[in-house]
């Protein structure tokens, strides 16, 4: 009874997804719905409204700096393959994160992988995520401040 709100609103927005609203597809997402909410198991609770303000426009710089990240870092990648000399020195990094939930880390680790160039092969049980990265002279520092960045955004959505 407590995610009947939410498979609604899933097969709404499913609904809206597909464009189509016959009864095989309502079913469809009806199941979908239901299926997404077995594999995330929400929890109930009360919703901090004083605290959405803030997540919401954390959200939002979150979605642009992931935006603005993978647009610089695919014109890095475009320029360092396109080059002759190809000028690449790979390597792991170990970045560690301050991030309490799983989905913070979660998150910030695929924050991480979609940027071209650079990929989170393992996340430790202490929270350190070690970044293969196609060019390391330099990126220590430069990931090292993306990355907390990033966790003040993940804790101002999620914490």
């Amino acid at each position: 009874m407590i995610y009947v709100w939410p498979v609604a609103v899933l097969t709404l927005i499913y609904l809206v997804l597909t464009s189509n609203f016959t009864l095989n597809n309502i079913v469809a997402g009806m199941v979908v719905a239901v299926i997404v909410l077995l594999l995330f198991r929400p929890q109930s609770g009360n919703l901090a409204w004083k605290r959405l303000p803030t997540a919401v426009l954390a959200s939002i710089k979150y979605i642009i700096r992931l935006m603005v990240d993978l647009l610089v870092s695919g014109i890095q990648v475009a320029r360092i393959v396109l080059s002759p000399s190809m000028p690449i020195n790979p390597g792991i990094i170990a970045i560690p994160t301050r991030c309490e939930s799983d989905l913070s880390r979660a998150l910030s680790a695929h924050a991480i992988t979609l940027t071209p160039g650079e990929m989170v092969v393992e996340i430790s049980e202490d929270g350190i995520m070690y970044t293969h990265m196609l060019d390391v002279t330099d990126a220590d520092e430069h990931v090292r401040e993306a990355q907390e960045m990033r966790e003040t955004m993940l804790k101002k959505i999620f914490e």
